[in-house]
């Protein structure tokens, strides 16, 4: 997988220039092409980056795809985290807000789809190599064409 298919699951995920403004800054859309060039020392905290990304991605798919509010709480969880500036800060971030995790899968329906992108987000989560991680990406890459996010569409035509 490469940078460029990255950068496709950001740039579906966040759609409108409003979302992509509040959600990723420079170094977040080229996370993985750092985390491809980084040195030893740096590939973990650059790989925790692509991770969160990742992640974000889906939340905000998941978060879109329903309405859903916890999913949109992990999300934020998720883009504080991405300000952090070590793993081990990454860590602390998403320790201080477990609950938001926890509460995603309480009283959590989802149809299908939503089941498939909750799926991805654990496999983000459980990642532990650059090919684990580019499998996750190519899954979301392939789901996204599949998502049906019209019910935006039918709440837009009623008002």
């Amino acid at each position: 997988m490469s940078a460029l298919a990255y950068e496709q699951l950001l740039r579906e995920a966040f759609r409108t220039e409003e979302d992509a403004a509040r959600y990723l800054k420079e170094p977040d859309t080229s996370a993985y092409a750092a985390f491809e060039h980084a040195s030893q020392t740096d590939l973990a905290f650059r790989f925790e980056r692509v991770r969160l990304g990742v992640a974000m991605s889906l939340m905000k798919l998941l978060a879109e795809l329903g309405d859903h509010d916890e999913s949109r709480r992990v999300l934020d969880v998720l883009h504080r985290a991405l300000r952090a500036r070590t793993v081990a800060d990454i860590d602390n971030t998403i320790t201080r807000d477990a609950k938001a995790f926890e509460r995603l899968y309480t009283n959590l329906y989802v149809n299908e789809e939503g089941g498939l992108l909750l799926q991805l987000f654990e496999m983000t989560l459980d990642a532990d190599s650059k090919q684990r991680m580019d499998e996750v990406i190519a899954e979301a890459l392939a789901l996204l064409p599949e998502l049906d996010f019209s019910h935006h569409n039918e709440d837009e035509d009623e008002e």
